[in-house]
């Protein structure tokens, strides 16, 4: 059954718990100024929720529809805890504020004082950075989206047939300028339809600057940087001196970037996907420093108003992380085979024996070496078939992926090669070091045409030559919810277990869950739990989506990176 370890409970003190709501209060105050102002039979309707929420007067009601696009935009970086939203929200109130008191709305006027006050009470749970380089985006934006539309309005109005075109440059700019926040300027028009259509015009294109610069402004803040190569150097001695997780290695993608406790003898790996600060395995060092990495961790991820979440923990790697204030559900296990005790013996293992011999009596032969004992002409042979097999297909991996296959920098990762009888090169595998007597199984591709067998002949002829490696482990693929596969279609299985099981059933359809299972299990692996951990239940969605774009298992629109090859899901076993 999934373990759940629940971590210290700190949200009752926590400022940002007040984060949410007040997002939901400026969001409604935005979408009930829009209505009032473009909707005005829906004011009686909304003459309950007016009472108590500004609104704009009717003679003002133009400027409420960019002033409440802003306000419903806000609201979401007001949900993430962004400093800059909390100031545009409390700057776009205080013109709800200045708008209601020209009207002589006193009940208005009060309610607006009100949200404001709220606004700078709870103040502390906005403290998100912005992103170090987004200053300069927002700037450009700003003139650019105003710059352009002040082209496209001016040339709006000149252009009309029923409008006065003898304004002056001032006159003109400031009935364009005046336009975009719904109020008329200088201009004079004989057609009040064609009045109206050109203050409609200009309302959008002011609604337009708003949103672009608003979105610019909340963008969110990305990793600071990718890992370079002193950062890299270092966290290499960390993995020579201290015995670490089988996913600890995978620290060293270019992709990911690191933080290192103040004492530099411990460090987390993450990446910044979506607003989350994801990262994967245990913290890495010594032992007595790692808490200090989690906390430098969780305090940048609080500087930037990141949600921390964690994926592929060990078990006290998800204590480590419970100690500082994450809860921990488990996910999946990870099969590691011990070469000590494994063996093709037993009709538990016939499957495995049957196929490994079937790809034997066909010719195939496997070839295990250190990346350092290939030479160029080989290796450049290997990373051309792997490009040319995993054409066309996503890549995928994060947390058990290191996304480049071949490279000079890890030359102790040991390559398997297999080649059918006419020496034609069918399959590859590639494991990075797990200290020091250890594999985690990094890569695993082959041929569309290879045959049945090829990867079982692989993998066991890997385990027997472990010992002549030094070699006490390998760690294979990662099965997600292992347990609902395996006691979820027995005799006896709960109503909830086997609703849950049909439901990873249907899922499988369109990714590998049970297949990598199943493939896993046929070597009688021990099997170690692996967690993922979050600070809130709530959190859980957006970590679970920020994990499935970083495996590249969910693609969203935007530039596809470049990385090395080898970047992908490993194939089933």
């Amino acid at each position: 059954m999934s373990r759940y370890l629940s971590g210290e409970t700190r949200e009752r003190r926590d400022p940002a718990r007040w984060a949410p709501w007040m997002a939901g209060v400026v969001c409604l105050l935005g979408v009930i100024s829009v209505l009032d102002a473009v909707s005005p039979p829906l004011r009686p309707r909304l003459e309950p929720l007016t009472d108590v929420l500004p609104v704009l007067v009717p003679q003002a009601a133009g400027a409420a529809v960019p002033l409440g696009v802003v306000l419903v935009l806000l609201s979401r970086g007001l949900a993430r805890r962004k400093r800059r939203a909390w100031i545009g929200a409390l700057a776009a109130t205080s013109c709800l504020l200045a708008l209601n008191g020209l009207a002589h709305s006193i009940g208005e006027t009060i309610a607006a004082v009100v949200v404001i006050v709220l606004l700078w009470l709870t103040r502390p749970a906005f403290t998100g950075r912005p992103d170090p380089g987004s200053t300069h985006k927002v700037l450009v934006t700003a003139l650019t989206s105003f710059g352009l539309a002040t082209s496209v309005g001016a040339g709006s109005l000149v252009a009309d047939p029923d409008a006065i075109r003898h304004l002056s440059v001032t006159q003109l700019i400031s009935e364009v300028w005046l336009g975009f926040i719904g109020i008329s300027g200088p201009a004079y028009f004989e057609s009040g339809q064609t009045r109206q259509r050109l203050e409609t015009t200009l309302l959008l294109l002011g609604v337009v600057v708003a949103v672009a610069i608003v979105l610019m402004a909340l963008r969110t803040a990305r990793a600071p940087r990718h890992q370079i190569a002193v950062e890299g150097e270092r966290l290499r001695s960390l993995l020579a001196e201290h015995r670490n997780d089988s996913l600890s290695y995978f620290a060293l993608r270019d992709d990911k970037a690191l933080i290192f406790a103040p004492s530099g003898t411990a460090a987390v790996a993450y990446r910044v996907v979506a607003g989350v600060s994801l990262a994967s395995g245990d913290p890495i060092g010594d032992p007595d420093a790692r808490a200090d990495a989690v906390d430098a961790w969780l305090a940048e991820a609080r500087s930037y108003a990141w949600t921390p979440g964690v994926i592929g923990a060990s078990e006290r790697g998800a204590a480590a992380y419970r100690e500082r204030g994450l809860s921990a559900v488990q996910l999946g296990d990870e099969a590691v085979l011990d070469v000590a005790t494994f063996s093709l013996a037993g009709r538990s293992m016939r499957t495995v024996r049957q196929a490994a011999g079937r790809a034997q009596r066909r010719g195939h032969t496997t070839r295990i070496r250190r990346v350092r004992d290939i030479d160029s002409i080989e290796l450049n042979e290997l990373t051309r078939h792997i490009g040319r097999w995993r054409a066309g297909q996503a890549e995928r991996g994060y947390s058990m992926a290191l996304g480049r296959f071949g490279d000079p920098r890890d030359d102790d990762a040991v390559v398997v090669s297999c080649r059918d009888a006419t020496g034609e090169l069918v399959a590859v595998l590639s494991l990075v070091p797990w200290n020091d007597d250890g594999l985690s199984l990094d890569l695993m591709v082959r041929s569309p045409t290879a045959g049945n067998g090829v990867i079982e002949l692989m993998v066991t002829e890997l385990l027997q030559a472990a010992p002549v490696l030094g070699l006490a482990r390998v760690s294979l693929n990662f099965a997600v919810f292992r347990e609902v596969f395996e006691r979820g279609g027995i005799a006896g299985a709960g109503p909830g277990l086997r609703l849950w099981y049909r439901i990873l059933l249907g899922l499988s359809r369109f990714w590998q869950i049970e297949s990598l299972y199943r493939a896993n299990a046929k070597y009688r692996p021990a099997w170690v739990a692996r967690f993922v951990c979050y600070p809130r239940a709530r959190d859980l969605p957006r970590i679970a989506s920020a994990t499935l774009h970083a495996e590249s298992f969910v693609r969203w629109p935007r530039r596809r990176s470049r990385l090395p090859v080898g970047h992908e899901q490993k194939a089933p076993v």
